[in-house]
This record gives structure tokens, C-alpha cells and sequence, in this order.
């Protein structure tokens, strides 16, 4: 698993990471610039937060400034590390476009396989949905969010209703596209919650 911090790309294996003595480990996926684990990193000392992305020039700057308690990966979302596996306590995905919400709409397996793969059992998913990158794939809020809630089900998510976000909302969320979007043409978007709701093997029984 290649990792970042400013201009050093350095391997860390799974031992290592799981050698943390941290509790909870959330992973932020499709980080970008990083601006929101180093949020939670700073303002929660007791969690250890992961951002991954594939762009290494996006995390450079976030990971030069990381405290101990964060990581930053290079990989991309449909391709999740597999030191990763099992490790996270929560999962967050904010704003996500290209690859990473087309693969939330269409249901790609490479990607919720690689979310499930992640996660610890009772895991929690949070993921805020862009309406103008929706509008963009040809969906408005409402059924992209049902779209990507349908995808998460398939792959043993219990999820609740998507939940419509307006500006006033967004600016209270701690990444850059939020603060973008609060002040942009069209500042809505959606919010899913999710926990994986059932075991590796009960759900390799359902699809298998």
C-alpha cells in the first residue's frame, strides 16, 4: 500500500497499520485535497483517519500538514488496497465524481466489493452526493441518491433515505466542495447513512 506524506511516497503493510493503537479507524474515500481527515484527524485524536485517493499532486499538500493520527494513500477507489481490509469503523465518501459516482450509481462491483472489504462488521458509511454532478449522470437528487441506495443494498448495506441537503447545511460540512458548492448555482445535495448489515460469509451466500 503506497502512502504519502508531502514529496515521500513510502510502502506500509497491513501489520503496521493494524499495529495502530487506535479503536476506530474511519477512511475517507476519494479524498481530494484532504482538507476533511485532516478536520476529523485534528478535532477527534482518538480515531485514526485515512484518506485515500489516486491523484498524488491532491494529497501532497494535506499529507505534508498530516498529524499522527492520519494517512494518506494513493489507490484508487475501484481498486481499494487490501491492507485496508477490514479495518475501518466508519467510511465517508463526499461529493464523489468520475469513476467513484458512477461506480455508486451503476452498482460496480470492484467498488462495493472493495467498500465491503474494508469494513469492519457494523461498520458505518456516510456519503454526501453532489445534485449538480447527479444532474450531469442524468439524474436529479431524489433518484441518484435511490439509485445508489439500491446499489448498496445489493451488497448487504442497511441504508436510510436520502436525505436532501441546502446551503445552509452544506457550509457546516468541512471539505472544499461543500464550501464550494454552499455559495455556487445550485448549492443542494444528498446525504445517505449506511452500516454494512450483514457477515462476509452470510452475503457471499445471497449473491454466490
Amino acid at each position: 500500500m503506497v502512502c504519502i506524506r508531502g514529496k515521500t511516497s513510502t510502502n506500509i503493510d497491513a501489520d503496521i497499520l493494524r499495529a495502530t493503537a487506535y479503536r476506530d479507524v474511519l477512511i475517507d474515500v476519494g479524498t481530494g485535497d484532504g482538507r476533511y481527515v485532516l478536520h476529523v484527524a485534528r478535532t477527534c485524536p482518538e480515531m485514526f483517519v485515512v484518506g485515500v485517493d489516486a491523484c498524488r499532486d491532491n494529497l501532497r499538500k494535506a499529507s505534508r500538514k498530516s498529524p499522527e493520527n492520519a494517512l494518506f494513500v494513493i489507490a484508487n477507489a475501484l481498486a481499494l488496497p487490501g491492507e485496508l481490509g477490514g479495518t475501518a469503523s466508519k467510511i465517508t465518501i463526499n461529493f464523489p465524481w468520475g469513476s467513484l459516482l458512477t461506480g455508486l450509481l451503476d452498482g460496480e462491483p470492484a467498488l462495493l466489493e472493495g467498500l465491503r472489504a474494508i469494513t469492519r462488521p457494523g461498520a458505518e458509511m456516510e456519503i454526501l452526493l453532489n445534485a449538480g454532478a447527479l444532474t450531469e449522470a442524468g439524474y436529479t437528487p431524489q433518484s441518484g441518491g435511490t439509485r445508489v441506495v439500491s446499489a448498496l443494498h445489493e451488497y448487504g448495506f442497511a441504508v436510510g433515505d436520502p436525505l436532501p441537503l441546502d446551503a445552509r447545511r452544506l457550509r457546516q460540512c468541512h471539505t472544499t466542495w461543500a464550501k464550494r458548492l454552499a455559495h455556487g448555482r445550485d448549492p443542494r445535495a444528498v446525504y445517505l447513512e449506511a452500516r454494512l448489515s450483514c457477515s462476509s460469509e452470510k452475503f457471499n451466500l445471497v449473491r454466490g
